[in-house]
């Protein structure tokens, strides 16, 4: 019997321990063998070099003491700018003087190898199909310039403005009333009106893209608007040069001239018996161009110089001290030059009229010769 309780007393702790070890929860493992990358492991990944060293910005590029400008430009403009750059600066200023023409095949010849920092003048046009010679510049003061004329491209910054405009004899145009394109149609002005030709001058045929914008309401296709060019010049005369237009109406020769802003601010300015008459249907400002040149030894004071012609110092010159029309909004002009918030002002389609010129001067031409 004690055996058998004995017996009994041995299963029952047996059965104990192995419920025991059942019920139990296993111990919590050890995280595997195979170990979670080190965080230092991640951050010490060998960082490329270029992403590390910065390129030299453009303004810690060492100046030097010299520029060289190619420029169409007239003395005067010349004069408002090179005098007070060389004065701020200490730098020696070359400038080479040319035609647009004569700069930019230059430019182009020394493409590999260029000797000009800056093209300083010629036409905007010119810049545009001329783009492989410059290198970007944005210049400082261009939040500061007139919409319209902001530099959009990158590399071309306008600075002077000109614009095409009806110069009027006061003396011999008595009680005629004009105040746009359309009053040239009046048959008293028949024969009396003077033109260059939109074939020839480059004046005349920024007349011409102006009135096919204003009388075609930007459409320089439009039947209307070629309509009213073919009434007008069956009465106008046509001379091959501009400079003869408003000296013709200045010398009393003709009555009414189709010309440019600066010449003819220029005759008001000095006391002729002129009026500079700004279309009502609305007037097209072309600017100047400049540009800094591709890889210019001189590239700081390259900056500089673009810097300069846009500053309120220079753009307030000019538009106080010659006849050019600055680009800058609210800088002063004088009493002989109406301030432009009183312009009817026309946005011109730039590069349409540039590609498009000899299709436009050709239709001219058949106009021209059936209205002769």
């Amino acid at each position: 019997m004690k055996k058998t309780l004995w017996m009994i007393m041995g299963l029952l702790v047996v059965s104990s321990m192995i419920l025991a070890a059942c019920g139990a929860p296993a111990p919590a493992e050890e995280p595997a063998a195979v170990e979670e990358p080190a965080m230092e492991e991640v951050a010490e990944e060998p960082v490329a070099t270029e992403e590390v060293v910065e390129e030299p910005a453009e303004e810690m590029v060492e100046a030097t003491d010299t520029l060289v400008i190619y420029s169409p430009n007239s003395d005067n403009l010349l004069n408002a700018t090179i005098p007070v750059f060389e004065e701020m600066y200490g730098v020696e200023v070359e400038v080479i003087s040319a035609g647009t023409g004569e700069v930019f095949k230059r430019l182009q010849g020394e493409k590999n190898n260029p000797y000009a920092d800056v093209a300083y003048g010629g036409a905007y046009a010119t810049y545009m199909i001329n783009e492989d010679l410059f290198q970007d510049y944005t210049s400082a003061n261009n939040d500061n310039i007139m919409e319209l004329y902001q530099n959009t491209t990158g590399y071309i910054t306008p600075y002077v403005l000109d614009g095409s405009v009806i110069l009027v004899n006061k003396t011999l145009i008595g009680d005629i009333e004009i105040n746009g394109y359309a009053d040239l149609l009046n048959p008293e002005l028949s024969g009396k009106i003077v033109s260059a030709n939109p074939t020839a001058s480059s004046s005349a045929y920024a007349h011409l893209t102006n009135m096919l914008n204003a009388m075609g309401d930007g459409d320089y296709e439009s039947e209307d608007a070629w309509a009213f060019v073919a009434d007008l010049f069956a009465n106008t005369v046509v001379i091959d040069s501009s400079s003869s237009v408003w000296k013709g109406v200045r010398d009393g020769e003709y009555t009414v001239g189709l010309s440019y802003e600066d010449p003819s601010v220029t005759l008001v300015r000095d006391g002729a018996d002129v009026e500079v008459i700004y279309m009502d249907e609305g007037v097209v400002y072309l600017p100047a161009g400049s540009g800094i040149i591709k890889d210019a030894k001189n590239l700081v004071n390259a900056q500089r110089f673009i810097d300069l012609i846009t500053s309120a110092e220079i753009q307030n010159a000019f538009g106080t001290s010659l006849t050019n029309r600055p680009v800058m909004a609210d800088v002063a002009t004088p009493d002989y030059m109406t301030n432009i918030s009183e312009i009817n002002v026309l946005e011109e389609d730039m590069e349409y009229v540039y590609q498009n010129k000899e299709a436009l001067q050709d239709h001219f031409k058949e106009i021209f010769v059936v209205t002769q």
